[in-house]
């Protein structure tokens, strides 16, 4: 029995010496490619980490851009040429909410110094970006409509404002009163009025939309 388990021990030696051997030719074989690959690991994290870090330190940067913008803004008086090249520099290198902000800054800036078109192009660039919130997209088509509500085509602005109109759109009754100022310049003085009249008893408007429809009511004699 002593004599099984030396040989057993001998057996258990060769088997480990030939596990060793296999192995010392596997790593001389793929040591290379495993020394590399662990390399590439190692070079893959750290330039995810780089990135990281990259794109975090480029939106602080952004961010300060940005909010040099909006103190221009708040200054006495407010510098809007400063804003403006603020916002328009955030719009062009930001992705994601900090680029949509600045546009939509940018868009109302354009607009105040007289340039509606280019407001207007901007305001249609946000309203087709699938990658925003709805939210966000439709209120781009909004302010689109409100700022040519006076100018533009009628039967164009009244099929912009038609998906707003939709009874769970959280848009709805600032789109009905677009809808009922564009009556008005139609001539359409019942259709508006009509419009005014329910809005103003809209328990989901906000108070000063139902304020406002009240009063233009009056205006309108009721």
């Amino acid at each position: 029995m002593a004599g099984d388990g030396c040989v057993a021990d001998i057996f258990q030696e060769v088997d480990e010496e030939l596990r060793a051997d296999r192995a010392r030719r596997m790593l001389l074989r793929y040591g290379g490619w495993l020394a590399a690959a662990a390399l590439l690991v190692v070079i893959a994290t750290g330039a995810w980490q780089y990135r990281h870090w990259r794109q975090q330190k480029s939106t602080e940067k952004l961010a300060a851009v940005y909010f040099d913008g909006i103190r221009a803004l708040s200054a006495q008086p407010p510098d809007h040429k400063k804003a403006l090249a603020a916002f328009a520099d955030v719009a062009a290198r930001a992705s994601g909410g900090y680029r949509a902000l600045a546009e939509f800054q940018e868009a109302a800036l354009t607009a105040d110094d007289g340039n509606l078109a280019g407001a207007v192009a901007i305001w249609d660039r946000l309203a087709g970006d699938a990658r925003l919130d709805p939210l966000l997209t439709q209120l781009a088509a909004l302010l689109a409509v409100q700022r040519q509500i006076d100018s533009a085509d009628p039967a164009q602005l009244a099929a912009r404002l038609q998906p707003l109109l939709a009874a769970d759109d959280p848009y709805r009754p600032l789109a009905e009163e677009l809808s009922a100022l564009l009556a008005l310049r139609q001539g359409k003085t019942d259709q508006a009025k009509a419009t005014l009249r329910a809005l103003s008893q809209e328990p989901t408007a906000p108070p000063g939309l139902r304020q406002r429809a009240s009063a233009f009511l009056v205006e309108l004699g009721g």
